[in-house]
């Protein structure tokens, strides 16, 4: 006599709601179109997250250097597409723009591309110095390729570029 078919069934897991959105667990990116109003989306969004994560304190630096990658990123691109994302790690917001502007092998290209990008991002540099942060552009490390464009924002200097008056450790 066969012996019957028993199905077994995963026990149900124990759902437990997310975690309220805190800095340390501020992380997204996003696909904007290469469009001249996705800096102004980009913005947008940058306020909102850092609204909800209890960032407020960096707004202002923040949206200004999302702001000044997303556009020289939508400039530089000839795809359709660029990439954005946000991480707080170690007291300091992340920011990371792809675009899929290729890296020139002969030297003298990649020379004057290097200095019409960064000549693109002077404002985003004077930001960035002011908030004692870090901010470059490089080879993607992607499988797609394109140039890396980045940003750090420790929250003391973004609060005090900001003049909101609170200080971080």
């Amino acid at each position: 006599m066969p012996t019957p078919m028993t199905t077994c069934l995963p026990t149900p897991a124990l759902e437990l709601p997310p975690p309220p959105p805190t800095p340390e667990n501020l992380t997204y990116s996003l696909t904007l179109p290469a469009a001249p109003q996705s800096p102004a989306i980009a913005r947008a969004a940058t306020r909102s997250i850092l609204r909800a994560h209890d960032l407020l304190d960096v707004t202002d630096a923040a949206v200004q250097v999302v702001s000044e990658l997303a556009a020289c990123a939508c400039r530089f691109t000839p795809a359709a597409e660029v990439y954005v994302s946000l991480r707080y790690r170690d007291a300091a917001l992340r920011v990371i723009l792809y675009d899929s502007h290729p890296r020139h092998t002969h030297p003298r290209l990649a020379v004057a591309c290097d200095a019409r990008r960064r000549s693109t991002l002077r404002l985003l540099s004077c930001v960035v110095r002011s908030c004692e942060g870090d901010w470059g552009f490089g080879d993607a490390r992607e499988p797609g390729g394109g140039t890396r464009m980045w940003a750090v924002l420790p929250r003391k200097g973004a609060g005090a570029y900001s003049g909101t008056g609170r200080t971080y450790e």
